[in-house]
C-alpha cells in the first residue's frame, strides 16, 4: 500500500510555438528512466493550446489516446477520413492500432486546455478506431472510457471523472489509481493536492477524498 503525490510545479514542462504541455512521465527529451509509467499508462499530459496553436499531421502506432477536453474546443483530423470538434462535456478516443496520423488543433477563440492520457494495448497492430462521444455526468463517479464508457483496447483500464460539491467519494476499488486533479484541490489523508497535481495510489482503493475547497473537479484512472 502506497501513495506517491507529484506536483504540478514538479511535472516535465515543453513550451513550443503556442503549446505548453506539463508531462506527467518520462516524455520526448524529458527522458527519465524512473518514470516511464504506471501500469498500461505510458504519458498523462495536461496540454495548454494557443489561439491558432496545436500538432500538426504525426503518426502513432500502438496506443490508446484518451482526451478530455477542459475549456475551450479542440479540432481532430486524421486519416482515416475523421474530422470533430471536441468540447467540454465530450470525452475522445483514438485507437492508433497499427498507425494512424492525424493532427490536434485549438478550435476556439481563446485557450483550449486538454487532459491526454496514451495506454498500452493489449495487443499490437490492432484496426485503429476514433470515436467521440458526449457524456451524461452522474452523481458521484461518471465512468468516461473502459467498461461502462467508450472501450479501450486495454483491459482492466478504466477512466472516472469525478465532481467534489461538499461531498466526501471513495476512491473506485483497483490495484493501481492515477489521482489527477483537473480544478480546486481535495485532501487525500493528510494530504492536499491541488489543480495539476497528481498522485499514484497501489492497493489504495476505496480511500476517502474530499474538496477542501469550491468545484474540485478529479480524473482517475483505475487499473487492474
Amino acid at each position: 500500500m502506497s501513495i506517491e503525490v507529484r506536483r504540478a510545479a514538479d511535472r516535465y514542462l515543453t513550451e513550443i510555438a503556442g503549446r505548453s504541455t506539463a508531462h506527467s512521465f518520462s516524455f520526448g527529451e524529458h527522458y527519465d528512466p524512473s518514470n516511464l509509467g504506471f501500469g498500461a499508462i505510458i504519458a498523462h499530459n495536461d496540454e495548454l493550446l494557443a489561439r491558432g496553436a496545436g500538432y500538426d499531421d504525426h503518426v502513432h502506432r500502438d496506443t490508446e489516446i484518451v482526451t478530455w477536453v477542459l475549456t475551450g474546443a479542440l479540432r481532430h483530423t486524421d486519416d482515416l477520413g475523421h474530422s470533430a470538434i471536441v468540447v467540454p462535456g465530450q470525452l475522445q478516443v483514438l485507437s492508433a492500432g497499427s498507425g494512424v496520423t492525424h493532427a490536434e488543433t485549438n478550435a476556439a477563440d481563446r485557450p483550449t486546455r486538454f487532459i491526454q492520457t496514451w495506454l498500452r494495448p493489449d495487443a499490437p497492430s490492432l484496426t485503429p478506431k476514433y470515436t467521440v462521444e458526449s457524456v451524461l455526468e452522474a452523481d458521484g463517479w461518471t465512468v468516461l472510457a473502459g467498461p461502462g464508457g467508450i472501450p479501450l483496447n486495454t483491459t482492466g483500464a478504466t477512466l472516472y471523472l469525478g465532481h467534489l460539491g461538499a461531498e466526501t467519494l471513495a476512491l473506485p476499488q483497483a490495484r493501481l489509481l492515477h489521482v489527477f486533479v483537473t480544478d480546486g484541490a481535495i485532501a487525500l489523508g493528510e494530504r492536499e493536492i491541488r489543480s495539476g497535481s497528481a498522485a499514484r495510489l497501489i492497493d489504495e482503493g476505496g480511500r476517502l477524498i474530499q474538496p477542501t475547497g469550491p468545484d474540485a473537479t478529479v480524473l482517475v484512472w483505475a487499473l487492474d
